[in-house]
C-alpha cells in the first residue's frame, strides 16, 4: 500500500505593513538620537527632541519585539532561531565592537566580555533573556503589574552591577510583557482617525515640557541603566519614575503607532533589516565620536543640526537594505546546520 502523499507546507506568513513601517521609523528616530548626542551641550531645543525621542523609541519597538515573542516556546526550531537570530549576532557584534574601540581609540586595554555588554548590544543579550522567559510570563496572572514592581525594585538596588546589562533587562521588561499580552485588536485602537488627531497636541505638549524639563531633570532616568542612587536620587524616587516614566513611554508610544502608515510604503521592506541596521550604525556613531567628526562649528548651528539628522536617517536606511543585509547575513542570520543535531523527521527524510 502506498503512503499518502505528504502535507504541502504552510504558506508562509504575510508580513504585516504597519509593523514593519513601524520598525524602520523606531531605528530611524535611535539613530538619530545618537547622532544628536554630541550636540545636546549647546542647543536646548536638541536636548529636549533628544528627551522626547528617548522616552519612547526603544519601548515602541521593545513592545513590537514581545508581540512578536508571542508564540515562543522551546520547541527546537524556535530555540535554533533563538541562538542563530540573537546569540550569534550578540557573540560577534559584542566582540567587534570592542575590537573596533581597541583599534579606533587606541585603547588595547578594552575587554571583550560577553558578561558585560557594551554600546547598542545590550538589546541582543535583553531580548534572549526576555524570550525565555515568555512562557513563564504567559502563565502568571497579571504579568504587566508584575514585571512593573520587578522593574521598580531594580532602580533601589545600586548592587546590581553591570554584569549582562541587568538594569536595562530589568527596567526595560515591562515593555515587552505588555508586547506579549497585546492583540491586533489593542494597536487597532491606536490607529483610528480619533487617535491620530488627538496625538498631535500631546507630542507638541509633550515637546514643550521636555524643552522646560531640560535643565531641571537627569536625562539618565531615559537610559533606564542606573540605579535611582546612581542619579543621585533617594531609592523611593526610582519606584516613582518607574511608574511615571512608564505611562509617559505608553503615551509617546501610543501617540508613535497612531501616525505609523498601514499600508505598505517605500521604506516597509527595510522594516525586515532594522536589526542590521541598528547593530552597524553603532560603529559609525562611535567613529563619529572617537575621531571629532562633529568639530566643524557649523555642526552645532540648527542648520548643522538639521544636517545630522537628515544623515544620519539617510546612512541608518542604507544600512537597512537587502544587500547589506545580504552582505551581513553570516553574523546576522546564519544558518548553522552543522551545529544542530537534525529532528527526527529530518534525519529519516519523512
Amino acid at each position: 500500500m502506498e503512503a499518502a502523499p505528504a502535507a504541502p507546507p504552510p504558506p508562509a506568513r504575510k508580513r504585516d505593513a504597519f509593523f514593519d513601517n513601524a520598525k524602520y521609523l523606531a531605528i530611524v528616530l535611535v539613530a538619530m538620537g545618537h547622532a544628536w548626542e554630541p550636540l545636546r551641550d549647546g542647543s536646548r531645543a536638541v536636548s529636549a527632541l533628544y528627551i522626547v525621542v528617548y522616552a519612547f523609541h526603544m519601548p515602541a519597538f521593545i513592545i513590537i519585539s514581545g508581540y512578536f515573542s508571542r508564540s515562543f516556546d522551546f520547541r527546537p526550531d524556535r530555540v535554533r532561531r533563538l541562538l542563530t537570530g540573537v546569540v550569534v549576532p550578540y557573540v560577534v557584534f559584542e566582540t567587534a565592537y570592542s575590537l573596533f574601540h581597541r583599534w579606533a581609540a587606541d585603547d588595547p586595554s578594552m575587554p571583550i566580555s560577553l558578561l558585560d555588554p557594551w554600546y547598542l548590544t545590550w538589546f541582543l543579550l535583553a531580548l534572549f533573556v526576555w524570550r525565555i522567559t515568555a512562557p513563564i510570563w504567559r502563565l502568571v496572572r497579571w504579568p504587566v503589574p508584575v514585571a512593573l514592581c520587578v522593574a521598580a525594585l531594580a532602580t533601589t538596588s545600586p548592587n546590581i552591577g553591570d554584569d549582562f546589562d541587568l538594569q536595562r533587562v530589568l527596567q526595560f521588561l515591562p515593555f515587552f510583557v505588555l508586547g506579549l499580552r497585546l492583540k491586533p485588536e489593542h494597536f487597532q485602537l491606536v490607529r483610528r482617525r480619533e487617535a491620530r488627531i488627538l496625538a498631535v497636541p500631546v507630542a507638541a505638549l509633550t515637546v514643550v515640557f521636555a524643552y522646560w524639563a531640560v535643565t531641571r531633570m537627569n536625562m539618565g532616568w531615559f537610559f533606564h541603566r542606573d540605579s535611582a542612587q546612581e542619579l543621585g536620587s533617594p531609592w523611593w524616587a526610582g519606584i516613582l519614575m518607574t511608574f511615571a516614566l512608564f505611562g509617559c513611554s505608553l503615551v509617546l508610544t501610543a501617540c508613535f503607532y497612531a501616525w505609523i502608515p498601514g499600508r505598505r510604503m517605500w521604506f516597509t521592506a527595510l522594516g525586515a533589516g532594522t536589526l542590521c541596521g541598528y547593530l552597524l550604525h553603532g560603529f559609525l556613531a562611535q567613529a563619529a565620536s572617537t575621531w571629532g567628526w562633529y568639530g566643524a562649528g557649523w555642526l552645532h548651528t540648527p542648520l548643522g543640526a538639521v544636517f545630522v539628522t537628515l544623515l544620519a536617517g539617510a546612512v541608518v536606511t542604507l544600512l537597512c537594505t537587502a544587500p547589506v543585509q545580504r552582505l551581513f547575513r553570516f553574523a546576522l542570520e546564519p544558518r548553522m546546520e552543522w551545529a544542530f543535531e537534525k529532528d527526527p523527521v529530518e534525519r529519516h527524510g519523512k
